[in-house]
């Protein structure tokens, strides 16, 4: 079996994941709030217009790419979270055991608040995603009974 220092380079390229999948957590809280804002005009105003404009096909096309928009949003920073917070505990863990539980206080601050934006992102791309479905259905109901 080979030894540790063989694989060296195999937890430097892991280590080079965490700061990219910070930031792409970072950009799916964005991305979520903005979805959100997107959503609350939707059904306010843009819905209506949709109907209003009486397009089937057009209201089915933009349905599918929104909720594949937001299904996107639900399933991968969740992901995203997890990864960020497996790749810090690997070297927080060694720290404890040369002795040195800062760097793994450290290390677990940084996998939590990974997790947290994970959920936070998914939830709300959960949450617009449920939202938009039943609201495209009634829209696309209203419409074909019309």
């Amino acid at each position: 079996m080979s030894d540790a220092s063989s694989f060296a380079w195999l937890h430097d390229a892991v280590t080079w994941l965490l700061t990219p999948a910070l930031a792409a957590l970072l950009f799916a809280c964005a991305v979520a709030a903005v979805e959100a804002g997107i959503a609350v005009g939707e059904r306010f105003s843009g819905l209506a217009r949709l109907r209003q404009a009486g397009d089937l096909g057009q209201v089915q096309k933009i349905a599918r790419h929104r909720l594949e928009r937001a299904d996107l949003l639900a399933r991968i920073p969740p992901m995203l979270g997890l990864m960020a917070t497996i790749i810090p505990l690997g070297p927080g863990l060694a720290a404890l055991g040369q002795g040195n539980p800062a760097q793994l206080a450290s290390a677990v601050t940084v996998a939590f608040d990974a997790t947290v934006l994970g959920l936070v992102a998914g939830i709300g791309g959960l949450v617009v995603g449920k939202l938009r479905r039943r609201w495209y259905e009634e829209t696309l109901e209203a419409m074909e009974a019309a």
